[in-house]
């Protein structure tokens, strides 16, 4: 409920919401790459079903823990920038990578 009253006072700037997308989509990237480079070093990406990489890496989803370490953030420390763009990090993986993980699943799948 806190994050919820906590959503009303934040001040998104049309700057904020291009770091927050820039920083969703490298996530996505870094996940993917932290996946991929220990599978093929261990030879383990041949008992791999095909695009379990790549599901892996799109289900990460980042949520309420991000938000509180956020605000637990002293506004000494610049958590004026650091929350608003947590928020869209977070509601870019809870919306866009929640709803298209069946679609993804499906793709993927045939």
């Amino acid at each position: 409920m806190l994050i919820g009253l906590e959503m009303v006072i934040v001040h998104l700037q049309f700057n904020y919401l291009l770091v927050g997308l820039a920083l969703a989509i490298s996530l996505v990237v870094a996940r993917y790459i932290s996946l991929v480079l220990p599978t093929f070093l261990f030879g383990l990406h041949k008992k791999f079903k095909k695009g379990t990489l790549i599901i892996m890496s799109w289900g990460g989803l980042r949520g309420g823990i991000s938000i509180a370490l956020a605000l637990s953030l002293p506004t000494e420390s610049q958590r004026e920038v650091f929350v608003p763009i947590t928020f869209i990090v977070v509601f870019f993986s809870i919306v866009v990578q929640g709803f298209t993980m069946g679609k993804l699943i499906k793709r993927i799948g045939n």
